[in-house]
């Protein structure tokens, strides 16, 4: 496996340009499944998950042509209804097939999803809300089956708001006949960026954004062309690389309205923060001050920014408190964070980081997506080297996370894995 070393010390310095959500693109290729014609997306990050998605996608007998940055699916023909083990067990998001499978064909089989380890994320919310529709579902042997003669709309109130389940009834919902209508719903802006790609194939859909979603069911979708929204977690990111390593980073092409509740945080730990309509910029002094977090969703703080801000706050002067109240057990990054001479105890949901003077270069080991990117910033403030390990959970999410921090001054080389 490959691993990148990095000599920390650097103050990053320049501008980056945001590439499209790995998580907003995930759906949209997903919802592609739903109808004929050809759909021409733009602003597809080159992320390990997309391309798992697209590998899924021609396993189901879809048409995709891939060139820099575009991807173009023609789903006239759907060959199968499984989405086998094998692609979706390094990715939460292949579950997102199921319902607009089920929606055109009828049925799907999808083995239960993978992805990173941070704690249980059950699919019965989505099992759920397409019951609700009308559907047959089942798990046997590790696969969800689901079968409708035709779905009918319906009320789905979700227990609690869930991305992935919200996008995953909300496309089976657009081709069911009659309305349906979500309560409790995920008001994320990748949820926004699927049903604004949905309506222009012709869906229906009003209230993305908000807790309550209407759907109206539409007897087919057509083919279209959407731009995917700017990845504002790779955004904050790099504003959290550049704060803590007491530089100027401006991210280019993002959107900061989707990243509120971080930018407050940063301001809240001494950084400036100035935010355009297209890009904002963030300039720290050498040393930030403690600020108590506690992630939500959305619009409050990203829990997949809660990594990168820890790596932060670990060189605060203070103590902070950060408090995940989104995925249980998303701690994995403390123990490798202790490596580098961070002080980091865990109580249930909460984190206490008492800052310090400096972290010490050391070799550590990304547990998930995000894990690995709160470690490699970490290791970007630390002095000496720090050799960072299973860095393919990183490139899931991340387009060219070593190069384009490199173009802010960062000292990074990749060691390639031995055979």
């Amino acid at each position: 496996m490959d691993r990148l070393i990095v000599t920390g010390g650097r103050r990053l310095e320049g501008r980056v340009t945001a590439s499209g959500a790995k998580n907003a693109a995930l759906p949209i290729l997903a919802s592609t499944l739903l109808g004929a014609g050809e759909c021409v997306i733009s602003n597809v990050p080159a992320v390990r998950d997309v391309g798992t998605m697209l590998e899924l996608l021609k396993v189901l007998g879809v048409s995709v042509t891939r060139e820099a940055g575009r991807v173009t699916v023609d789903s006239t023909a759907v060959r199968s209804v499984e989405a086998p083990y094998d692609l979706v067990k390094t990715m939460r998001a292949g579950v997102l097939v199921l319902g607009p499978l089920l929606a055109r064909c009828g049925e799907a089989a999808v083995s239960l999803p993978g992805g990173c380890a941070i704690g249980p994320r059950p699919v019965d919310w989505h099992v759920d809300g397409l019951r609700r529709l009308g559907a047959a579902v089942s798990l046997e042997h590790g696969c969800i089956r689901a079968r409708t003669a035709g779905l009918t709309g319906a009320p789905v109130a979700f227990r609690m708001p869930t991305v992935t389940g919200t996008e995953n009834v909300m496309m089976a919902a657009c081709l069911a006949r009659g309305t349906t209508v979500l309560t409790n719903a995920a008001c994320e802006p990748e949820v926004v960026d699927l049903a604004d790609f949905l309506i222009a194939r012709g869906a229906k859909i009003d209230g993305a954004g908000s807790a309550r979603v209407v759907i109206e069911g539409v007897p087919a979708l057509r083919g279209a062309a959407h731009e995917v929204i700017p990845d504002r977690v790779e955004t904050g990111t790099y504003l959290c690389a550049g704060a803590m390593t007491g530089g100027r980073v401006e991210v280019d092409r993002c959107r900061p309205g989707h990243l509120e509740a971080a930018l407050s945080a940063l301001r809240g730990a001494g950084a400036e923060v100035t935010a355009a309509a297209r890009s904002v910029t963030v300039a720290a002094p050498r040393r930030l001050r403690a600020v108590d977090v506690a992630t939500a969703p959305y619009p409050g703080f990203p829990t997949d920014l809660q990594a990168p801000m820890m790596a932060l706050l670990c060189l605060a002067e203070g103590t902070s408190v950060i408090t995940e109240s989104v995925f249980e057990g998303r701690w994995l990054h403390v123990p490798e964070l202790r490596r580098l001479g961070a002080a980091v105890t865990v109580d249930g949901a909460r984190a206490v980081v008492k800052g310090c003077d400096g972290l010490s270069g050391a070799p550590v080991m990304a547990s998930d997506l995000r894990a690995g990117a709160g470690l490699l910033l970490a290791g970007l403030a630390a002095s000496g080297e720090t050799a960072l390990a299973r860095i393919y959970h990183m490139e899931r999410g991340y387009e060219r996370i070593e190069e384009k921090l490199r173009g802010l001054g960062a000292v990074i080389r990749r060691e390639r894995g031995r055979a």
